[in-house]
């Protein structure tokens, strides 16, 4: 049931909702919106229609507009935007410390509002929440890794693990997740239409609101290669679904340093259709 509920007293008959609606669904046919039983199978729980409507009229699937945050005014200005874009950078030095239960909530929370494919919201974030777990799952994973360097294991194109295993060994210097207290995966099923790029847009989200709450994040390819070709028990340790696949891993925690400014990259590469 998606309890589609129109108040009557408030809705203007706009058909803004009907409009926006992607599998139109919404029929006028009546003066009110409505959605016929028969087609609500059809809807791609979106919400657009909740979301446009100018006199918050439309509540869906247990939602109601009181329970929303207004959009008017409340928006970041662009050129606040734009640094934001500009200024996040990949962080490598971390403090050893947790960052607080509730804001690593809350970053998580609204990440997984990123946009997915046809709706499907099936980005699963697998975090690491504790930086003992991490130190734990660190050693083991780099353990693991230092097994098939002693074997001769290591896959071609792979030769530079051991020396990730050897810094890690004899310095105590961790390559591979930068020394961050947190880890945080994300996969989505392969049944979905886009599993790969649902969760790379979702960490692009989870990316840019860590920056603007002061956490530090990294890009961590080097440990979702470790994950995915090199280490597959990893998965089990994590937890990560079998019908999972893995999009990408993030590594982030306290920031231990500070960048002060934007930097200047080459112009856009932009081809225009003509």
């Amino acid at each position: 049931m998606l309890n589609f509920t129109v108040d009557s007293r408030t809705c203007t008959r706009c058909g803004a909702c009907a409009a926006d609606c992607p599998p139109r669904i919404i029929s006028l046919e009546n003066g009110l919106p409505a959605i016929a039983p028969e087609k609500e199978a059809a809807c791609y729980k979106c919400q657009h229609c909740l979301a446009i409507c100018p006199t918050a009229a439309i509540s869906i699937l247990g939602v109601a507009p009181e329970q929303c945050t207004g959009l008017t005014g409340t928006l970041p200005a662009p050129e606040a935007m734009a640094t934001l874009i500009k200024g996040r950078r990949s962080v490598r030095r971390y403090r050893d410390e947790n960052l607080a239960p509730e804001l690593l909530q809350q970053l998580l929370e609204v990440a997984w509002h990123a946009p997915t494919g046809v709706n499907s919201r099936q980005v699963r974030f697998t975090v690491v929440d504790d930086r003992r777990k991490m130190a734990e799952f660190r050693t083991n994973l780099l353990e693991e890794l230092g097994k098939l360097v002693r074997r001769n294991a290591l896959p071609a194109g792979f030769e530079r693990y051991a020396d990730f295993v050897r810094v890690w060994e004899e310095q105590g210097q961790d390559i591979l997740f930068r020394g961050a207290p947190h880890f945080l995966v994300a996969s989505a099923p392969q049944a979905v239409v886009t599993p790969a790029q649902d969760c790379l847009i979702a960490l692009s989200y989870f990316e840019l609101y860590a920056r603007v709450n002061g956490v530090g994040t990294v890009w961590d390819g080097l440990a979702t290669l470790a994950i995915t070709q090199l280490v597959p028990a990893a998965r089990q340790w994590l937890g990560i679904p079998d019908d999972h696949a893995v999009g990408y891993c993030m590594a982030f925690g306290p920031p231990a340093v500070s960048y002060q400014r934007t930097v200047q990259h080459p112009a856009a590469l932009i081809h225009r259709v003509s």
